[in-house]
Protein backbone atom coordinates (compact mmCIF):
# COMPACT_ATOMS: atom_id res chain seq x y z
CA UNK A 1 0.00 0.00 0.00
CA UNK A 2 1.43 3.36 -1.03
CA UNK A 3 1.52 6.03 1.67
CA UNK A 4 0.19 9.49 0.93
CA UNK A 5 2.85 12.00 1.94
CA UNK A 6 1.51 15.13 3.62
CA UNK A 7 2.15 18.51 2.02
CA UNK A 8 3.32 20.12 5.27
CA UNK A 9 5.56 19.39 8.21
CA UNK A 10 3.59 19.40 11.50
CA UNK A 11 4.30 22.44 13.62
CA UNK A 12 5.63 20.29 16.46
CA UNK A 13 8.51 19.21 14.16
CA UNK A 14 9.45 22.66 12.83
CA UNK A 15 12.32 22.96 15.31
CA UNK A 16 14.32 20.43 13.27
CA UNK A 17 14.23 22.68 10.20
CA UNK A 18 15.91 25.73 11.68
CA UNK A 19 17.81 26.54 8.49
CA UNK A 20 14.95 26.52 5.96
CA UNK A 21 11.58 28.18 5.61
CA UNK A 22 9.57 25.25 6.92
CA UNK A 23 6.28 26.85 5.89
CA UNK A 24 7.37 26.45 2.26
CA UNK A 25 8.89 22.98 2.67
CA UNK A 26 6.79 20.34 0.92
CA UNK A 27 7.67 16.88 2.32
CA UNK A 28 6.34 15.22 -0.82
CA UNK A 29 8.78 17.16 -3.02
CA UNK A 30 11.84 16.87 -0.75
CA UNK A 31 11.43 13.44 0.88
CA UNK A 32 15.14 12.64 1.20
CA UNK A 33 15.86 15.93 2.93
CA UNK A 34 12.92 15.55 5.35
CA UNK A 35 13.68 11.91 6.15
CA UNK A 36 17.35 12.69 6.64
CA UNK A 37 16.73 15.62 8.93
CA UNK A 38 14.10 13.95 11.09
CA UNK A 39 15.83 10.58 11.47
CA UNK A 40 19.21 12.17 12.13
CA UNK A 41 18.21 15.07 14.39
CA UNK A 42 14.70 14.22 15.52
CA UNK A 43 13.21 12.61 18.59
CA UNK A 44 10.90 9.60 18.90
CA UNK A 45 7.93 11.63 17.69
CA UNK A 46 9.85 12.66 14.56
CA UNK A 47 10.79 9.04 13.84
CA UNK A 48 7.17 7.95 14.22
CA UNK A 49 6.04 10.70 11.85
CA UNK A 50 8.58 9.59 9.22
CA UNK A 51 7.57 5.94 9.53
CA UNK A 52 3.86 6.81 9.26
CA UNK A 53 4.29 9.05 6.23
CA UNK A 54 7.01 7.44 4.12
CA UNK A 55 7.35 3.90 2.84
CA UNK A 56 10.02 1.63 4.23
CA UNK A 57 11.51 1.47 0.72
CA UNK A 58 11.86 5.27 0.51
CA UNK A 59 13.43 5.41 3.98
CA UNK A 60 15.91 2.69 2.94
CA UNK A 61 16.61 4.53 -0.29
CA UNK A 62 17.44 7.66 1.71
CA UNK A 63 20.23 5.79 3.53
CA UNK A 64 21.50 4.46 0.21
CA UNK A 65 21.67 7.96 -1.32
CA UNK A 66 22.27 10.52 1.45
CA UNK A 67 25.60 10.88 3.24
CA UNK A 68 24.58 13.52 5.73
CA UNK A 69 23.67 11.17 8.58
CA UNK A 70 25.54 10.80 11.83
CA UNK A 71 27.57 7.58 11.87
CA UNK A 72 25.65 6.16 14.85
CA UNK A 73 22.35 6.97 13.14
CA UNK A 74 23.53 5.22 9.99
CA UNK A 75 24.61 2.11 11.88
CA UNK A 76 21.35 1.91 13.84
CA UNK A 77 19.12 2.26 10.78
CA UNK A 78 21.23 -0.14 8.71
CA UNK A 79 20.52 -2.80 11.37
CA UNK A 80 16.88 -1.80 11.80
CA UNK A 81 16.16 -1.73 8.05
CA UNK A 82 18.46 -4.68 7.26
CA UNK A 83 20.66 -2.69 4.89
CA UNK A 84 24.24 -3.95 4.53
CA UNK A 85 26.51 -1.34 6.13
CA UNK A 86 28.72 -1.20 3.05
CA UNK A 87 25.69 0.12 1.13
CA UNK A 88 24.86 2.93 3.59
CA UNK A 89 26.40 6.13 2.16
CA UNK A 90 27.18 7.79 5.48
CA UNK A 91 29.23 4.73 6.50
CA UNK A 92 31.53 4.82 3.49
CA UNK A 93 35.07 4.68 4.96
CA UNK A 94 36.41 7.54 2.82
CA UNK A 95 33.47 9.73 3.79
CA UNK A 96 33.86 8.88 7.49
CA UNK A 97 37.57 9.78 7.34
CA UNK A 98 36.85 13.14 5.70
CA UNK A 99 34.00 13.87 8.10
CA UNK A 100 36.20 13.16 11.15
CA UNK A 101 38.91 15.44 9.78
CA UNK A 102 36.43 18.28 9.25
CA UNK A 103 34.26 17.66 12.33
CA UNK A 104 36.38 15.95 15.02
CA UNK A 105 33.56 15.77 17.58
Amino acid sequence: MKKKTPKRIPKRLWRYFWDVNVKKLDPSKKPYFVINRLLDKGDTEAVRWVRRNYSKELIKDTFLKMRDFNEKTGRFWSLFLKIPQDKVRCLDPSYLKTRKELWPY
